[in-house]
């Protein structure tokens, strides 16, 4: 019975063991986050900032996002969430970039959403458009501030390192892919193959259509030829039978 025991205490021990990795790796998952966690270098995108409360006896009743200083975005838009409000800060450059042509002097520095509440065991997602997204980075990471009812405020803020282990409090981070090639360039190529195999078709209709035409102008030439020949053939042994008959009566 001893030795059972014994027997149990490592299988018990490992389980514990387990125990207290889930419970210390369960937070590491309840962070603000960017969804989804990618966008196109140079493009436009929505991404939605997810977040989840990870109090019991708390709810979440601000969300503050700082947008990069390092790669301005002159077009940020947040989508309106209801039963929260949103507050656009902007700032000026210290140096001006250009988009679609015009200089831009400033820029979305930072987004603010107030007057909700995101409840125990609840999330919360904050759209937002963004653009254009930077083509010489290969991530953009957005410092958020999570402030609670009971005052407590928790800073996502560290800026993951690639290689190196996840920070205690990450910043939520876009990662930048490169657009897909030959996607625009191949559908570009497929609509000129349709024109022209619309065109080529229209042309050969048409072709297909004014020589039935020409047939048939044809055919009606030759029936009107034929039946003006018939009229002066018959209209001419009309005469004949007609001064026949009457040389006939006089004699």
């Amino acid at each position: 019975m001893n030795a059972m025991r014994l027997r149990r205490l490592p299988v018990l021990g490992c389980l514990t063991a387990g125990g207290l990795v889930l419970l210390t790796a369960g937070p590491a998952f309840a962070h603000v986050s960017v969804q989804p966690g990618q966008a196109e270098k140079g493009g436009y995108s929505t991404i939605n900032f997810k977040v989840p409360n990870e109090r019991d006896d708390s709810s979440t009743v601000k969300l503050e996002v700082t947008l990069p200083a390092d790669h301005p975005l002159a077009s940020v838009m947040p989508q309106p969430v209801p039963g929260w409000d949103v507050k656009v800060t902007k700032s000026k450059l210290p140096k001006p970039i250009q988009m679609h042509g015009e200089k831009v002097t400033e820029a979305v520095t930072k987004v603010t959403w107030t007057g909700g509440k995101i409840e125990p065991g609840m999330f919360q997602q904050f759209p937002v458009s963004v653009g254009q997204l930077p083509e010489d980075a290969d991530q953009l990471a957005f410092k958020a501030l999570q402030t609670y009812d009971n005052k407590e405020v928790v800073r996502w803020i560290e800026e993951p390192k690639e290689g190196a282990a996840e920070p205690e409090n990450p910043a939520p981070v876009l990662k930048l892919v490169a657009p897909a090639e030959g996607a625009d360039g191949a559908a570009a190529a497929s609509g000129q193959n349709k024109d022209s195999e619309k065109a080529g078709a229209e042309n050969s209709a048409a072709k297909d259509a004014s020589e039935d035409a020409s047939d048939d102008e044809g055919g009606s030439d030759t029936t009107a030829r034929v039946l003006g020949i018939a009229g002066i053939v018959i209209g001419a042994a009309g005469v004949v039978f007609g001064v026949v008959a009457s040389r006939r009566r006089s004699a």
